[in-house]
């Protein structure tokens, strides 16, 4: 398959949309690339125009931005462009995507903290009482990660706080166009 890689580095316009999936979770969000050129007669940096492009994220990846990425935070974003026509109202409009396979923070303007997420053994979230192991894994009590044990996910550390909230943010979203 033969897909356009894009490396955008900008800021994050909006806060990230997360909700559950049949397939895992996904994160979405609007991003913001302004490009600056020298103006020679001005003798100074000038800014362009604004391309504005959704994000959106898959799985981990889509977790983890949910818990690391505000609004106005510099960031790079490499992954798959996606450029799709609608109809709306009448009128014809150009929406581009990007599918992103990787983000991290533009530590050219700044500094960040970095804390790997804890992976649980599958054998320990299976589903009790599946005869092989195999069913369903269980959310998560005292796994480490975006909402772990600084108190971003909840008063105990764990996820379980949040999933209410996210299924809240999951109607919201569908809703969103």
């Amino acid at each position: 398959m033969n897909d356009t890689l894009v490396t955008l580095v900008g800021n994050a316009a909006t806060g990230v949309e997360f909700r559950e999936t049949a397939t895992g979770g996904m994160a979405r969000f609007r991003f913001a690339v302004t490009p600056r050129r020298w103006d020679r007669e001005k003798q100074l940096w000038t800014d362009g125009h604004t391309s504005f492009f959704t994000v959106w994220a898959w799985r981990t990846l889509a977790l983890n931005l949910s818990g690391s990425v505000s609004v106005g935070e510099p960031l790079v974003v490499h992954g798959r462009l996606k450029v799709r026509e609608e109809e709306r109202e009448g009128q014809r409009r150009t929406f581009v995507d990007i599918e992103a396979v990787a983000v991290g923070h533009d530590l050219t303007r700044g500094t960040a903290a970095f804390r790997r997420v804890m992976r649980a053994e599958p054998a320990l979230t299976a589903r009790v009482g599946s005869v092989d192991g195999a069913g369903a894994p269980a959310e998560p009590e005292d796994v480490a990660g975006p909402g772990g044990p600084d108190g971003s996910g909840g008063s105990d550390g764990s996820r379980r706080g949040r999933s209410t909230d996210r299924q809240k943010a999951a109607k919201e979203l569908a809703s969103v166009p």
